[in-house]
């Protein structure tokens, strides 16, 4: 059985009593039908009469319910990538909403929420397919049901767009919008409508290695499970979803849609017509998958305007349920777990070090610990694994790797120190390797070897250390697959090419960038070592700017990025109350304390204009001078109070403040209002203090199931 992919292309007509959706590529296939106001969903045979063809669109992104209306995402436009063994990939560019209702009044709250969505639509990189399925690895794939629809096949973690496709999916599972079945039956007409996207990091390039012409891609998925922002989503949650996981895939195919020019020109790695022992028009793709992710107990790190924010970490215990949910799933996916773990032996980040070695020997059977030390770091390499396979957490194998100390000086070539350690791992651990099958019309691939473990990298972001690591651990990888398959002799290594290792480099330098951005909103650090193999000073530089651009943004952006998060990723329902309910982005603190930071700005005004202002000869000079003493008080004290309750002017997220969030700020206003200055000034102006609010935000994340 075929299995069903999305239509390529879509057609919207629109009339004031519905939505039709049709393929002009597959006139006879069902029309999609979208009521409107209502949004029932139904398919008809043939087209509509009297809806107006208003155009053509790439796909549906979703359907999302606001508080006022429910609006259509559809995909106006979507740029081509390149192609894996024949499958073209997209990323999408322009995104459009048609309401359901002719909206006659303005929410504010509803703007907010347009505007959140745009937002990230316009931003957040998302890529999809029509024939392939970009959520999964190619080993994944090769183990896939091969008749099911494109959308059924996808990997929950990395479809995302899943909750906005919930009332199709709904629909092509024979239910109704309550979950109960309407058609007793699956609907398979709807199955070409619903189109899965992917949200991070897709670079496809044909090049060639030694003469060898190759399809080199990275792809990284993100996973919508806690996803967010940097310092607002930090380690795990009790369903085992940790924040910032991502899945990187280093993908190398030979003779993919090049065979002409292999049997023509052949290569150093060809031998009397073979690569690596098959018949050199053979289509063979080689994968390595890595991992990344936050550091898996109940920790946060709260803003307070200082540039190092506070650490906060609950009890190791009371992760352990939460840990063993992640590993469950992680050692299912990708069996054994080499969990290399990079943050600081010292200072604040030790903490975390010690949180997490602690939940590893919980979790393992009669945890074997050494460690390695150096002239340069008394633990520069600390191991915890099991002595014994009793339990399936006993294919957990610790590694923390002393980043900091070692490779202090810029001296970044020690970080190969790790992949000495790792060695043995890696090379049990295998990659993945498929062979095309002859004939087979979805061109699914014979598997020759697979991938049986998975390295997972972390530091405090997961971002600039692991970058360099997971940088290190692809190389060395990629010039094993290439001697294994004959492309290179042994001893040789990818970087001999030149042109290749400048291209490699930038790749991983881009992914680098990709994955920083969409956490913590600047490119990642340590990225010119990534692209050219060397720490330089320029790269410090840059580096110092990327850190203060990731306060100013992690203080007083990142809220409303992690209120789009939550809203595109069913987090966060809106209120159905309509017009008229209790607004949602409305400033709830003190007037006395939102105007503080407008005080410090004049009087800093004010003193700046005094002083370098040219008085009159003739006038008196002791009032100019007094008023500047005075606002320069004024300003001192200003800036004083916000440094001190800083908590109270980050821009926390609105819809789902965190708790810890919450307790801090009832906390510091608390102390103002026992201050006998500002306490009375403070406590007589309060508005909107709505213990149903407060109680609303302090249920934390609602994460999806």
């Amino acid at each position: 059985m075929t299995s069903v992919v999305p239509f390529r292309d879509i057609n919207v007509h629109a009339s004031p009593s519905h939505y039709a959706f049709t393929s002009p590529s597959s006139p006879s296939a069902q029309t999609l039908v979208i009521e409107r106001p209502s949004g029932d969903i139904r398919l008809n045979d043939g087209a509509l009469l009297g809806a107006k063809r208003v155009s053509s669109i790439a796909g549906i992104l979703g359907i999302i319910k606001l508080r006022l209306d429910k609006y259509i995402i559809v995909i106006t436009k979507a740029q081509p990538m390149g192609k894996l063994k024949g499958h073209m990939v997209y990323k999408i560019i322009a995104t459009e909403f048609l309401p359901l209702r002719d909206r006659i009044l303005h929410d504010p709250d509803e703007d907010t929420y347009l505007t959140l969505l745009r937002t990230l639509l316009k931003t957040g990189p998302m890529y999809f397919s029509y024939s392939f399925d970009i959520t999964n690895s190619f080993q994944r794939q090769a183990s896939a049901n091969p008749s099911q629809a494109l959308w059924q096949g996808a990997d929950d973690r990395f479809f995302w767009n899943k909750f906005i496709q919930s009332d199709l999916i709904e629909f092509a599972n024979g239910k109704n919008g309550s979950g109960f079945r309407h058609h007793g039956t699956h609907q398979t007409g709807a199955d070409p409508f619903i189109l899965p996207v992917m949200f991070g990091m897709m670079r496809i390039t044909t090049t060639r290695i030694k003469s060898t012409p190759i399809t080199f891609a990275l792809i990284t998925r993100r996973s919508r499970h806690r996803a967010g922002t940097r310092y607002l989503t930090r380690g795990i949650d009790e369903h085992g979803h940790v924040a910032n996981f991502n899945e990187t895939e280093q993908i190398v195919v030979l003779n993919d849609g090049i065979r002409d020019m292999v049997a023509m020109e052949g290569g150093e790695g060809m031998q009397n017509g073979t690569i690596g022992g098959f018949d050199s028009q053979d289509v063979q793709v080689m994968s390595y998958v890595q991992t990344r992710g936050s550091v898996p107990v109940y920790w946060a790190e709260v803003s307070t305007l200082r540039y190092t924010p506070d650490l906060q970490i609950r009890g190791v215990e009371t992760a352990v349920d939460a840990a063993k949910h992640h590993f469950d799933e992680q050692i299912k996916i990708y069996g054994d777990n080499y969990l290399v773990n990079l943050v600081n032996q010292r200072g604040r980040e030790a903490r975390v070090k010690t949180a997490y070695e602690q939940v590893v020997r919980t979790l393992v059977s009669g945890p074997d610990e050494a460690t390695q030390a150096d002239y340069v770091s008394n633990e520069k390499i600390h191991v915890v694994e099991a002595s014994q396979t009793n339990q399936e957490y006993d294919r957990l194998h610790y590694v923390y790797f002393d980043f900091h100390n070692e490779t202090k000086g810029l001296k970044w070539h020690r970080a190969q120190l790790l992949l000495d350690q790792l060695k043995d791992g890696l090379i049990q651990g295998q990659y993945f390797r498929g062979v095309d099958m002859p004939g087979h019309s979805q061109g699914r691939l014979e598997v020759r070897n697979r991938q049986t473990a998975v390295v997972r990298t972390n530091c405090m972001d997961c971002l600039d250390r692991t970058n360099v690591i997971q940088t290190m651990l692809a190389r060395w990888t990629l010039t094993r697959q290439l001697i294994d398959v004959g492309v290179l002799k042994p001893g040789e290594s990818a970087d001999d090419d030149l042109a290749f290792r400048i291209l490699f480099r930038n790749i991983w330098a881009d992914n680098a960038d990709v994955i920083s951005k969409s956490y913590s909103g600047t490119g990642a650090l340590k990225t010119d070592f990534t692209r050219t193999g060397e720490r330089t000073r320029a790269g410090m530089l840059q580096d110092l700017n990327s850190s203060i651009t990731r306060y100013v943004l992690n203080n007083f952006w990142d809220g409303p990025r992690q209120d789009a998060f939550d809203l595109f990723l069913g987090a966060f329902h809106p209120d159905s109350a309509g017009v008229g309910a209790s607004p949602v982005f409305v400033d709830r603190r003190p007037p006395l304390i939102q105007a503080i930071p407008y005080v410090l700005a004049a009087s800093f005004f004010l003193v700046l204009i005094s002083s370098f202002a040219r008085p009159n000869p003739e006038s008196t000079m002791w009032p100019l001078r007094f008023l500047t003493v005075i606002w320069l008080v004024v300003g001192l004290w200003c800036f004083r109070f916000i440094y001190t309750h800083g908590v109270l002017y980050v821009n926390w997220p609105k819809l789902n403040t965190p708790r810890w969030a919450n307790e801090g700020l009832q906390e510091t206003m608390g102390a103002i209002r026992k201050d006998k200055f500002i306490g009375p000034l403070v406590t007589g102006h309060e508005r909107g203090a709505s213990n149903a609010r407060i109680s609303h935000l302090e249920e934390g994340k609602k994460r999806i199931q």
